[in-house]
């Protein structure tokens, strides 16, 4: 198997080491019917039989999970081993003229098991797995983890002081806060919720002081790695702006309510 991408040093030797075992693991199983000859091109959901296993004898097989490109099966390696589970859309398609050599999937498992090969298909089931695992390193963006980590803060705590400055923003992990401008009660802070962004996105002052309402676990995240983050993963920015903007529509219905007239 090869991932898509760069392959590292270490995951090369690998993949040859991997290439090995089916034929070891086959060695004692009678192939049924003909070897399946099939074009470059040519997508192989047509050909490939429900409970039969495949060998690769010659050729090359790229497949894609959601019409992404994920990995090659090349020469040495089983193709059908287990059928995709419901709801994933994988797709095989012959990369190159492809000779594939049939069994039948039951009979070949049980003989593998019979012939005491059960750890060297862990091996190779395992082997593929940490291939995979080591692409996603590659592939998945850096986490920004917080340089001063959790704090926990008991109840009546101040998170936030109106008038400070910046420097970080916070996410509570557990427990529930108040929002306070001038002394005055304007808003909570739930479980999961990120808090004290705006500040940093603007660089001016605290406008507002949070204190815990009960004990809370509180994730710091610093001003720069946050802001990092944003421009990363766009998705955190616009949940912010949609956060925000509840927020903003919540406080003018509390100023517009008939009970705040004459106050």
């Amino acid at each position: 198997m090869y991932v898509v991408g760069e392959q590292s040093a270490y995951a090369e030797e690998w993949i040859n080491r991997l290439q090995g075992i089916p034929a070891q693991l086959l060695d004692d199983t009678q192939p049924e019917g003909e070897a399946l000859e099939v074009p470059a091109g040519t997508s192989l959901d047509a050909h490939l039989e429900a409970g039969r296993l495949y060998l690769i004898e010659a050729g090359l097989v790229h497949v894609s999970l959601n019409e992404r490109s994920l990995f090659y099966l090349s020469e040495g390696d089983l193709l059908n081993l287990a059928p995709a589970p419901v709801g994933f859309n994988c797709q095989y398609q012959a990369a190159a003229p492809l000779r594939l050599v049939s069994y039948d999937r039951d009979n070949a498992l049980a003989q593998v098991c019979a012939n005491g090969r059960g750890a060297l298909l862990a091996d190779y089931l395992g082997g593929h797995a940490w291939l995979l695992a080591e692409a996603v390193t590659r592939l998945k963006q850096p986490e920004y983890r917080s340089a001063s980590g959790f704090k926990h803060v008991a109840a009546g705590e101040v998170l936030i002081r109106q008038g400070d400055e910046p420097d970080h923003v916070f996410i509570i992990i557990d427990g529930h806060a108040e929002v306070f401008v001038d002394g005055l009660k304007v808003g909570d802070v739930a479980k999961e919720e990120i808090f004290g962004a705006m500040a940093v996105f603007t660089e001016e002052k605290r406008t507002a002081t949070v204190i815990a309402s009960t004990a809370c676990t509180v994730m710091l995240i610093p001003k720069d790695q946050f802001l990092a983050m944003t421009q990363s993963n766009p998705r955190i920015a616009h949940s912010l702006i949609e956060s925000m903007a509840k927020k903003i529509n919540v406080l003018n219905r509390q100023l517009t309510s008939p009970g705040l007239d004459g106050q």
